[in-house]
């Protein structure tokens, strides 16, 4: 590992990789330390989650760790302004206190959420409006690369930036919004999509020589990643306190953040015209890293659709219920999802560093093993149908 990261410093001048790691653990370490303070401010105030029938906790537990998580996101951020090696990123972009400003907004929506509960309309227009002042503050997709039909590379006008970094960007807020219904899940999958979008944005330095337009995506995903690790601990199974939408919804919106910045300065000079690859890596990276969580939402949304029933409405059909019938126990369906993300996300951001050829290769031998993985339970119960009876009693401990 520390042969990788002096081959990266020595490689690329200007990627400061010291500074990103201290900034992430002070993400880490500020968000354990608020996040008791919070479990109990969260009990006193009644923002507790009570068992409902499509949950999985049998026991009332606190939520609310969304501040815990932004109170170590703005610390770090503080932090990361007051080193002269991550200055430059504040100085020449408005990510940073765009995400301070636009998350600090969508966190309070989802802490009204936890405490009293909002229907879905307000809790979407809470959302659109997190989203509009973070492309007011300057944080907006303005190039894409289209290879079909020799389109090449588009530069957005302000409408058409305004509307696609909405869209992104309450779309990701949403599949993280609808994947948090397991402990540790939403934060750990965070941790694991902050995680790689903060390589490809290394690599996005290191090919730069350090050109301050790519800081804003490597301090706003490490600070994330470090948010997540340190709320981990407190929210694995069993958890002692959720996340609740202000966390959620908080993850979602500066994972948008991290790859509209990642992917905004990029143009077609930036690798060359023939690498369609390079020119289409941000765009991919952000499908590769929500694919599992919207896969979620989007089979969701049909489900509910068909069933004549609101896009939004709760129910107990998630991807993570289904692992739980089949007959993995809550931390293995957990541990699983981490699974399949890491290989998509992980897979998409080292193809910044490694040929994208042997990056497939070693994706598709990754995916056998997590298939196999995932369908242990189902060949088990065809050996021996009592299986079914000691997973569920399993599962209920």
């Amino acid at each position: 590992m520390s042969s990788t990261l002096l081959a990266l410093t020595d490689r690329g001048a200007g990627v400061p990789l010291r500074e990103l790691a201290l900034v992430g653990l002070t993400a880490t370490i500020i968000t354990y330390l608020a996040t008791g303070w919070v479990r109990v401010l969260a009990t006193r105030w009644g923002a507790v989650a009570y068992p409902r029938e499509r949950d999985v906790h049998l026991q009332p537990t606190p939520r609310m760790g969304g501040l815990a998580m932004y109170v170590g996101v703005v610390f770090a951020v503080l932090l990361a302004s007051q080193l002269p090696a991550l200055t430059r990123g504040f100085v020449y972009s408005s990510g940073l206190p765009a995400v301070v400003v636009a998350g600090g907004l969508i966190m309070v929506v989802g802490l009204i959420d936890d405490r009293w509960g909002l229907d879905a309309l307000t809790k979407f227009a809470g959302q659109i409006t997190a989203a509009s002042v973070m492309v007011t503050m300057g944080v907006a997709w303005s190039v894409l690369y289209i290879p079909i039909g020799g389109v090449g590379t588009i530069v957005l006008d302000q409408v058409a930036s305004i509307l696609l970094t909405l869209a992104l960007t309450v779309a990701i807020v949403n599949a993280m919004n609808f994947v948090d219904g397991l402990d540790g899940l939403a934060a750990g999958l965070g941790l694991i999509t902050a995680s790689a979008i903060c390589i490809f944005s290394i690599g996005l330095l290191r090919d730069h020589g350090g050109d301050v337009l790519y800081y804003p995506p490597a301090v706003i995903s490490v600070v994330l990643a470090g948010a997540c690790l340190g709320f981990l601990p407190h929210n694995f199974h069993k958890a002692r306190i959720f996340m609740g939408d202000s966390g959620s919804m908080l993850i979602g919106l500066m994972l948008a953040a991290a790859s509209t910045t990642a992917a905004g300065p990029i143009s077609q000079t930036a690798y060359g015209a023939r690498d369609v690859f390079a020119l289409l890596s941000p765009f991919l990276l952000v499908v590769a890293v929500m694919f599992v969580p919207a896969l979620d939402m989007l089979l969701a949304i049909i489900r509910r659709t068909r069933a004549g029933l609101s896009p939004f409405s709760p129910d107990k059909m998630h991807l993570h219920h289904r692992l739980l019938e089949i007959g993995h126990s809550h931390r293995r369906v957990v541990l699983l999802i981490y699974l399949w993300v890491g290989i998509v996300a992980l897979g998409a951001a080292s193809t910044i560093f490694f040929d994208p050829r042997h990056t497939a290769a070693v994706m598709a031998a990754a995916i056998v093993i997590a298939v196999v993985v995932t369908l242990i339970p189902l060949l088990r119960r065809r050996d021996d149908p009592a299986d079914d009876a000691t997973s569920e009693v399993y599962d209920k401990k």
